[in-house]
């Protein structure tokens, strides 16, 4: 690396938008630097029960002083962890599936930590379309007052997974930012995760933020044999960058927090065989290793300073560099979660 782009990395604070798992290991995400992760912390498929109990595990995880994760609850945490030299836990959903019919639900979430969701995964639920529903018939009735609820208690809006028509409802329907924790844009590379730049546009006219993801699932162009590479997600950075503004991009690498992949082995064969379409063509032609999802140059999050030397070689500025490594997100969450009391 270079000296400056070092110390642009060590200096910024520095926000991975979504990360899918965690083991509770921390060890890479802070051997790279990173200050704060919204981590997905119960299953995609989770009911309500078992959504209830991953929240109080990794609320109990977070809260112990000994270990070494910092609660997010508002920004000042995540300057507060970076201090400390901890992980900061922003505790998101990547499926609404577990808040069912209940609206009194998305204040108990919050009261216990909660402060993402990401409105559809997929498919369809009570709320939405996925990205892989053919009817793209946007946000239910219920789905507009879950909106609501969620701008009225301080729940960031998460529509990476979401339906073209539920991005625009969503982003139509909120008063707060709303976001793209982890997408790429379908203008650089078409991939079915990927978002036309009418949603980039609708999501930034709301004061929110973009996180390009480096997973190749978003940002694999095809090509056998051919990993999806740093000059690739640079390019969605730039488009993004240029089209709305830099002041509404951030970075949602989607990896894991883990002591080795091999815990994530079964979010690897998920992904490749109940959602085929998303990304199975990339794990049929790769196999499943979790290296091979990311660019060779960082293959864990320990190489996460990679980022900034790359934006650096691509002639962003120091103060656009900054927002896009966390400053962006760490703007919208403020503006997100403050409340009126």
């Amino acid at each position: 690396m270079t000296a400056s782009s070092e110390a642009l990395h060590r200096n910024s604070v520095v926000i991975d938008g979504l990360v899918f798992f965690s083991d509770g290991d921390t060890r890479d995400m802070l051997a790279g630097g990173v200050s704060a992760i919204n981590l997905t912390v119960t299953e995609m498929s989770a009911g309500f029960e078992e959504a209830l109990r991953d929240a109080v595990t990794w609320r109990e995880r977070a809260l112990d002083p000994s270990s070494s994760w910092v609660l997010v609850e508002q920004t000042e945490d995540i300057v507060r962890a970076k201090q400390e030299g901890k992980l900061g836990l922003i505790m998101g959903w990547q499926n609404a599936k577990p808040l069912g019919d209940q609206i009194d639900r998305v204040k108990l979430f919050h009261t216990l930590g909660l402060r993402v969701i990401q409105l559809t995964y997929n498919e369809a639920n009570l709320i939405g379309d996925g990205c892989l529903e053919k009817r793209n018939a946007g946000l239910s009735m219920l789905g507009i007052e879950m909106v609501k609820e969620m701008n009225r208690v301080g729940i960031a809006i998460d529509l990476s997974h979401c339906a073209p028509q539920t991005c625009l409802d969503a982003a139509q329907h909120s008063t707060k930012p709303v976001l793209l924790t982890h997408a790429n844009a379908n203008a650089i590379i078409v991939r079915p995760r990927n978002k036309s730049d009418d949603v980039i546009r609708a999501v930034a006219d709301t004061g929110g933020v973009i996180g390009c993801s480096i997973h190749a699932y978003l940002l694999w162009r095809g090509k056998a044999g051919q990993r999806p590479t740093m000059e690739d997600f640079v390019a969605n950075i730039k488009h993004i960058g240029n089209l709305v503004g830099y002041e509404h991009v951030g970075i949602g690498t989607d990896y894991p927090s883990v002591e080795t992949y091999e815990a994530v082995r079964h979010v690897m064969v998920m992904s490749r065989t109940k959602y085929a379409a998303s990304g199975g063509d990339f794990s049929s032609a790769f196999g499943d290793v979790m290296e091979a999802r990311y660019p060779v140059e960082i293959p864990t999050p320990a190489q996460f300073p990679r980022i900034t030397e790359a934006l650096e070689q691509a002639g962003l500025t120091a103060g656009q560099i900054e927002g896009v490594l966390g400053g962006n997100f760490q703007r919208a969450f403020n503006d997100i979660w403050s409340v009126a009391k």
